[in-house]
């Protein structure tokens, strides 16, 4: 919201799981799972990586603007197409359940069938590249004190990220 205040004209790229439009959720509008229901409505909001959704969040989704994992798991240059629906200025939000579980664990709802890292990576550098990113964030790590490589690929995913805006 503080970003739309900001630009007038901005763009939502959601990477994850899930795709959080409900527009509340255990009686809150300010739940997770209502998370993109405001930007839906208000901005140009770009999904990619969902594979799941409740009934209830179907009427808010923009088809048009919606890349499931099960579609652009086996196609070339979808990162191009991904970008080619954003507008100049972009807000990045990244759950990571977004990743597959054999590597991102550690979050409080994996879903099987997420993306990778170098396609991402790949997405995220093109991304800097062509649009203006004012803001991000990266979300849902669940910590596991057995297993500390989920904490070192957001971590690593903070760093790349911010590499790519300052490289451009």
């Amino acid at each position: 919201m503080a970003a739309k205040e900001k630009f007038e004209k901005i763009s939502v790229l959601q990477l994850d799981a899930h795709s959080d439009l409900r527009p509340e959720y255990l009686g809150s509008e300010y739940n997770h799972a209502c998370a993109m229901h405001w930007a839906s409505k208000n901005t140009n909001l770009v999904q990619v990586g969902i594979r799941s959704m409740d009934v209830v969040e179907k009427p808010f989704v923009n088809h048009n603007n919606l890349f499931l994992a099960s579609e652009i798991a086996e196609q070339d240059n979808w990162q191009q197409s991904v970008i080619d629906k954003l507008g100049e200025t972009v807000y990045l939000s990244i759950d990571l359940d977004y990743f597959d579980p054999s590597i991102m664990p550690s979050t409080g709802t994996p879903e099987p069938g997420g993306l990778t890292w170098y396609p991402t990576l790949d997405l995220l550098q093109k991304l800097a590249k062509q649009k203006k990113i004012i803001g991000f964030d990266i979300v849902e790590l669940a910590p596991n004190p057995a297993s500390t490589a989920s904490d070192f690929l957001a971590a690593k995913l903070y760093y790349k990220i911010l590499t790519y805006i300052f490289e451009n």
